[in-house]
């Protein structure tokens, strides 16, 4: 049996999108699921449209998401040499052929068709002989000499059969008068070449597909399975823009989503496994099959897409999202190596919080000496009266022995009751002094993760000021 190699391969003309980022995660899990290969390759033909950013945000993007690939990445730009030579093959077999037709000449030709009502199509005029020939002077174009009789019938695994009629499909330019390779041509050499068994895509490229698979049969090759998958709307219903939010990949990670709540949003676009709405990197492997694909267009839904970050931030093992949330700290300026802490942090604030970011930014009176108190809940809380009992608290932390949870608390509540105080009137005060605001986790688990030390300064902080 042949191994399954699927590919991934965007246009760096635009930032990697979460449209995008779908078509490779379903195209990664059918190669992790079936134990094939997945290829990264970037289309970069494009050369005026094409950004050494958008290669950036590519490969940021696949390595945050942890999509990782086996072969590649490979540039098309890097692959002319083999391209011209392809073409050079092709000329000389007869499926492809010089056209010498002007800019002019076509326009007149397609205004003609327009005239009688008809598709607009190259009337293959040089490549039987009818067009202006060398003697224009003109430097060519190639083209493909697509069938002129019959019919294309692609069997794609999410739409079924679906059939074109080869006289409706343009013989088109597969090399410029420049001699630079086009999209369509790149796409069937590589796809040749790499050995795609498999390729997954978005429904904008049907049309493509059998030109393509044409171009394959005259290389002598066989055509990959195809499955083309619908494109994603906003929550609006409309189409997928920059109003919509997030534009790049990577701009769900500014916002403090993990890589594997996104995939596991996104890999339920368009695809279900019974009711299962939570998956694992490893349960999406297990279930995925890209024949259970559906054909309609989902819409984006930002609430679900929260909900789903924050049960992975809850059932993931602190260790595991360490990482993440310390690049976000590190965006506010807070650095730490301090993994118990970190992992402390993260089972404090997990239920708490819907993102890192947001996670991130409550957590940063953790760190750091001094704490800056929010000047409304200082002047609420932090009373003559108030201080006073702070600093009777703070010589009763300082006796503490072993610095836990249960022995912050017993000294909170036997203070408490000395005073004949509801523990909220002991506890709102102390957090506003250690914290800054009046929001934290519960406030023995906030004070053992502070540290004894830290706990005292900021105490004495408050009490002498």
């Amino acid at each position: 049996m042949t191994s399954v190699v699927t590919r991934f391969a965007p246009s760096p003309t635009g930032m990697l999108h979460i449209g995008g980022v779908r078509t490779a995660l379903f195209s990664w899990l059918y190669a992790r699921r079936m134990q094939g290969q997945f290829i990264l390759r970037v289309e970069d033909t494009d050369l005026e449209r094409s950004t050494p950013e958008a290669v950036r945000v590519i490969l940021e993007g696949m390595q945050w998401l942890g999509l990782n690939h086996d072969q590649g990445p490979f540039y098309q730009t890097q692959r002319f040499d083999r391209y011209k030579e392809v073409i050079a093959d092709m000329v000389k077999a007869g499926s492809a052929y010089h056209c010498y037709c002007s800019k002019e000449e076509l326009d007149a030709m397609r205004a003609d068709q327009q005239a009688r009502k008809e598709k607009p199509r190259y009337d293959g005029r040089c490549r039987h002989g009818k067009g202006p020939g060398e003697k224009s002077g003109r430097q060519p174009v190639v083209r493909f000499a697509n069938p002129e009789e019959g019919a294309t019938v692609v069997e794609d695994v999410v739409h079924g059969q679906v059939t074109f009629q080869n006289k409706e499909l343009d013989d088109l330019i597969i090399a410029r008068s420049d001699g630079t390779p086009t999209y369509n041509f790149c796409v069937v050499v590589d796809d040749a070449d790499m050995g795609v068994t498999h390729v997954i895509r978005g429904d904008d490229h049907l049309n493509n597909t059998p030109r393509q698979m044409n171009m394959l049969l005259a290389l002598g090759k066989k055509p990959p399975v195809y499955a083309h998958v619908p494109m994603i709307l906003g929550p609006d219903g409309a189409k997928l823009s920059k109003r919509h939010g997030a534009v790049s990949v990577l701009e769900y990670q500014d916002q403090g989503y993990l890589p594997e709540a996104l995939l596991n949003y996104l890999v339920r676009l368009g695809w279900s496994h019974g009711d299962q709405e939570y998956f694992t990197r490893d349960e999406m492997i297990a279930a995925f099959d890209v024949r259970d694909i559906n054909k309609s267009a989902s819409a984006l839904n930002p609430d679900k897409m929260l909900w789903l970050n924050q049960q992975h931030m809850v059932k993931a093992q602190p260790k595991d999202i360490v990482p993440h949330l310390r690049w976000h700290l590190a965006r506010l300026g807070v650095f730490s190596q301090d993994e118990t802490l970190l992992e402390g942090i993260i089972l404090a604030q997990r239920e708490r919080s819907k993102t890192l970011k947001e996670m991130a930014e409550n957590s940063r009176f953790f760190f750091g000496d001094q704490v800056t108190l929010d000047a409304k809940a200082a002047e609420k809380h932090l009373t003559a009266d108030a201080k006073a009992l702070l600093g009777e608290l703070r010589n009763r932390f300082a006796a503490i022995d072993i610095w836990e949870a249960p022995a912050i608390h017993a000294v909170l509540e036997g203070l408490a009751a000395e005073k004949s105080l509801g523990l909220g009137k002991v506890a709102q005060p102390l957090r506003v002094a250690v914290s800054g605001g009046t929001v934290s986790p519960p406030i023995d688990q906030t004070l053992a993760l502070l540290g004894q030390p830290r706990t005292l300064a900021r105490l004495d902080q408050v009490v002498t000021s």
